[in-house]
């Protein structure tokens, strides 16, 4: 079974890049036909998808979030990342990676704050 678990900071500035990584294992995030998504959930808020890369590195962004956020895949690392630029306190949230939102990682909480 797909296993996934985030990493990344947890504590960033204003208006820095936020990094953030998902590390796949028990099976490989290229031979899978999987959509790769990254979800977050805002205290106090309902989850939102920010975006999905699938294979041939197809990406999928949420309108809401095109053009601040970029998702990539490593697949030496069997990992995807997703980059988030120019954060606000806003972007505080627990952040989630998934495959086909079926299999799901813990979450890693992100504060952004100065």
């Amino acid at each position: 079974q797909v296993q996934l678990q985030e990493s990344g900071p947890g504590l960033v500035k204003p208006s820095q890049t936020l990094p953030l990584t998902c590390t796949v294992s028990g099976g490989s995030i290229t031979t899978n036909s999987y959509y790769w998504s990254w979800i977050r959930q805002p205290p106090g808020k309902g989850l939102e998808w920010m975006g999905a890369i699938a294979n041939g590195d197809r990406t999928y962004y949420s309108p809401s979030q095109r053009g601040r956020t970029s998702i990539s895949r490593d697949t030496s690392k069997n990992q995807f990342t997703l980059q988030l630029i120019s954060v606000t306190p806003e972007d505080t949230a627990l952040y989630y990676c998934a495959a086909d939102l079926v299999h799901w990682g813990h979450g890693t909480q992100v504060t952004v704050s100065s």
